[in-house]
């Protein structure tokens, strides 16, 4: 398919609250605009998701407010010891009052509630995140401090429409970078080294239609000791202009086409533990997918409703870059998703 890149910096939103120009860019050249968006507050959805992981753990922080709710999120992941715990305490109606960022690249979040704090900086030459969480398992507190440098000179970045008037998801993802710090869980320390620790970044603001679901992958790491990475996803919105598969590579983007995620079924029901493919339809991204463990989570309040499966586990497989060369990766930690939200 021929995919549209965006090149130049202009609004998001036309003066209907539409995404002006559909398709992706390299870097976040279309200008987000909180005033711009024709909808009311209650319906406006913004996030920032950190997921910071090597081969041994992983740690998500999230802080969203997505209109008639706030979510604050803290995950951990224990690959080894196969056991993992999220708590996501949430409040009513923020309506805006949280003030994220218009952009990635600048201005902070800050967020506290009863037992727990968490916050996003930007420093000189990278981003600190530091949270803490009290009872957060095992009867136990949560705390750590994480550094993330050497950030890319390019990301993916998305202008999606929705079919529906004034509906739109405005997100990048930046991969690649590097992490260091150490979180304290159950009494133990884990420690991230920027020599084998990775950090992406999934920042999104938009206006969503009640019920969607989304597909999402993503990796970082390196390749034959180069920075190596990729986000495939699908699943919402109207994609024709462009879609959001990417392959990341000593810094730089590399569009692929589409891609599908071939997630097994046992007795008719999706089987996340079992092993899963993915394949494009320009050949040049083929993997195979064994689960390590299923972030698993599903809440249903009648008109909300949310399940969630965030698989982490190992690809293997190759992706091929714009001028045809193959790059091979074997046991390389990441994940795929699949989320259903009626929201």
């Amino acid at each position: 398919m021929i995919q549209h890149e965006i090149t130049r910096a202009r609004p998001l939103l036309d003066s209907n609250g539409n995404i002006a120009e559909p398709g992706f860019a390299r870097r976040a050249l279309p200008v987000y605009s909180r005033k711009a968006v024709r909808a009311p507050a209650v319906r406006i959805k913004e996030w920032d998701y950190y997921l910071v992981s090597n081969s041994r753990c992983a740690l998500a922080l999230t802080v969203a407010d997505n209109g008639y709710m706030g979510l604050d999120s803290v995950s951990f992941i224990d690959f080894e010891n196969l056991w993992q715990h999220t708590m996501s305490p949430m409040s009513i109606l923020p309506l805006g009052r949280r003030h994220l960022p218009e952009s990635s690249s600048s201005g902070d979040v800050q967020v506290s509630g009863r037992g727990y704090s968490i916050s996003f900086r930007h420093i000189v030459g990278g981003r600190k995140l530091r949270f803490e969480m009290s009872g957060f398992s095992a009867g136990m507190p949560i705390s750590g401090e994480i550094v993330l440098t050497d950030e890319p000179a390019e990301s993916i970045v998305m202008c999606t429409p929705f079919r529906k008037r004034a509906h739109f998801y405005y997100n990048q993802k930046i991969n690649c970078m590097r992490a260091s710090g150490s979180v304290t869980v159950r009494g133990r320390s884990y420690d991230f080294s920027s020599a084998d620790s990775f950090a992406v970044l999934d920042w999104g603001r938009g206006v969503w239609p009640y019920h969607e679901t989304w597909y999402w992958g993503s990796a970082s790491g390196e390749a034959d000791g180069v920075p190596f990475g990729f986000n495939i996803g699908y699943g919402f919105g109207d994609t024709s202009a462009a879609t959001e598969n990417a392959v990341f590579y000593d810094g730089k983007l590399h569009k692929l086409s589409r891609v599908s995620f071939n997630i097994p079924r046992s007795a008719g029901e999706l089987d996340y533990m079992a092993p899963w493919t993915f394949t494009s339809d320009d050949n040049r991204f083929d993997m195979d997918f064994k689960p390590i463990l299923d972030r698993s989570a599903v809440m249903d309040l009648r008109l909300l409703k949310s399940e969630q499966h965030q698989v982490f586990g190992l690809f293997t497989g190759s992706a091929v870059l714009d001028n045809g060369k193959r790059i091979k990766i074997r046991g390389f930690p990441g994940f795929a998703e699949r989320v259903e939200n009626k929201w």
